[in-house]
């Protein structure tokens, strides 16, 4: 049996609405190894949210963004249950002010997404999905949509910084979209494609924290992904993914093809 969903939101709601945007545009921030940004809310909301699942869940690990990546891989390797958390995705918007984060979580079970939790406190809007349960945002199913069926007419969110460099040239150069955005929070951006805001998606690498809810959550809102490489974009490792996705196949098909022209 899984955990119970509506407990699980109302952890994240809570913890988000208590540690996080109290603290928004109110503290400074430090550097990780990896040059990112954290701030005295990612460690808050981390700590507190590991504490209520332990309580609630305790026969369920847990594994975090903030945890060493030996740590995250022993916890993948030797558990067939573990929390995978990112209690602030959109750190570096979160520091400059910027209102794009949000807290996400996922449930993985044999190297499988079973639930996945995506959070934007600043909008209360909890996306929601079950594997084989469908997809919710605020208890109101998710059904991915689209109102153009041509590149040239979707709005495209695309991070450049991480992609390879031929690709980011040509896209710069061809435009093949009408417009491109880019959020700054990964979290998000699956869950607006779920959402059917925006068309089209692409994205050169993350990390396991910041695509296992929204894979699901998309892939159970009827929208597609994958890599650049075709390969499904969940992997239960800590290697960083790519992704290409869309609300609509069609859309899906078109994209991946037209990044995989030459």
């Amino acid at each position: 049996m899984l955990p119970d969903m509506k407990i699980i939101e109302t952890i994240i709601r809570d913890v988000a609405q208590q540690e996080i945007l109290p603290r928004f545009n109110k503290i400074g921030y430090e550097l990780k190894h990896d040059g990112s940004l954290i701030t005295e809310a990612d460690l808050a909301a981390d700590e507190r949210i590991h504490s209520l699942l332990s309580q609630h869940y305790p026969g369920i690990a847990f594994m975090s963004e903030e945890m060493t990546e030996q740590q995250q891989i022993d916890l993948l390797t030797n558990e067939s249950e573990v929390w995978c958390l990112d209690p602030l995705d959109g750190t570096s918007n979160f520091a400059a002010g910027v209102p794009l984060f949000a807290s996400s979580l996922s449930l993985i079970k044999d190297g499988e997404v079973v639930m996945g939790i995506t959070y934007d406190v600043n909008r209360d809007e909890m996306f929601t999905a079950i594997k084989g349960e469908g997809a919710y945002l605020n208890g109101e199913r998710l059904n991915c949509t689209s109102s153009v069926d041509e590149l040239e007419l979707c709005v495209a969110l695309v991070d450049f910084k991480r992609l390879p460099a031929d690709i980011t040239l040509r896209i710069i150069q061809d435009t093949p979209y009408r417009s491109q955005r880019n959020l700054g929070s990964t979290v998000l951006e699956w869950v607006w494609m779920a959402a059917s805001r925006g068309q089209l998606y692409l994205h050169g690498g993350m990390k396991l924290w910041d695509c296992a809810a929204g894979s699901l959550i998309l892939e159970e809102s009827g929208g597609m992904a994958s890599t650049l490489e075709g390969n499904p974009v969940f992997s239960a490792s800590v290697s960083k993914r790519s992704t290409v996705a869309s609300p609509s196949k069609a859309l899906y098909e078109k994209w991946f093809n037209y990044i995989h022209e030459r």
